[in-house]
C-alpha cells in the first residue's frame, strides 16, 4: 500500500510540474516579424595598380536562429593597368543570398547574381591605337563563401567578414575572376 501511495504521489508531482512548465512557455509567434529584418551589404575599396570600388547594399530576413536570406544590388568599379594600357569596368547587378548559421557567429553563404558589365581599354601610348570600348553584357555569378559575424548592439546587427569565390568565374574577367576574395560589410537590425 505504501508503494502505491508513493507511486501515485510521484505521478501527481510529474503531472503538476508538466502543467506548470507548459504554462511558462509562450506559444511561438507565426507570420512576418519586422524585428527579424536587417539592412547592410558589402562595401570595398582598393587603390593602387588595381582599383576597386564596391557598394552593394542588401536587405535580408532572419527566419530563425539558423537561416537568413535576402536580396541586394551591386554597384562596382574596377580599374587596372596591364602594362600596355588601362582597363576600366563598371558593373551593376542584382543578387539573392541565403545564409546558414551553424553557430551564431559563423555562416556559410550562397549568392547567385546577374551583373551587367561594361568597360573600356585606354592604351598607354597613342601609337598603340584609340580607346576601345568593351562589349557590354550580362554576366552571371554564383558566389559561395563563409564568414563571421562580430555582434554590435542588440538584435541582428553585426560586422560581417567573408571570404568568397565565384564558381562561374573566368580568369581575369569581371566582376570576380577565378580567385577567392575577401569582403566586409555590416548588418543593421531594423
Amino acid at each position: 500500500m505504501k508503494l502505491l501511495k508513493l507511486a501515485t504521489l510521484c505521478l501527481l508531482c510529474i503531472c503538476v510540474s508538466s502543467a506548470v512548465h507548459a504554462q511558462d512557455e509562450p506559444a511561438p509567434e507565426k507570420g512576418f516579424d519586422k524585428n527579424k529584418l536587417f539592412f547592410g551589404g558589402n562595401f570595398g575599396l582598393s587603390f593602387g595598380d588595381y582599383t576597386i570600388v564596391n557598394i552593394s547594399p542588401q536587405l535580408g530576413y532572419r527566419f530563425n536562429r539558423y537561416i537568413a536570406a535576402g536580396v541586394g544590388i551591386n554597384g562596382q568599379y574596377y580599374s587596372y593597368n596591364d602594362g600596355y594600357g588601362k582597363n576600366q569596368y563598371g558593373i551593376a547587378g542584382l543578387n539573392v543570398f541565403g545564409r546558414v548559421y551553424p553557430i551564431p557567429q559563423l555562416f556559410a553563404q550562397l549568392q547567385p547574381e546577374a551583373n551587367y558589365t561594361w568597360g573600356k581599354y585606354i592604351p598607354n601610348n597613342a601609337a598603340d591605337g584609340p580607346t576601345q570600348t568593351k562589349d557590354s553584357e550580362v554576366r552571371p555569378a554564383l558566389l559561395i563563401g563563409a564568414g563571421g559575424v562580430i555582434p554590435i548592439g542588440a538584435g541582428s546587427s553585426g560586422i560581417i567578414l567573408m571570404v568568397q569565390y565565384d564558381l562561374l568565374g573566368e580568369r581575369d574577367m569581371p566582376p570576380y575572376g577565378n580567385k577567392p576574395f575577401f569582403s566586409f560589410g555590416i548588418n543593421l537590425g531594423l
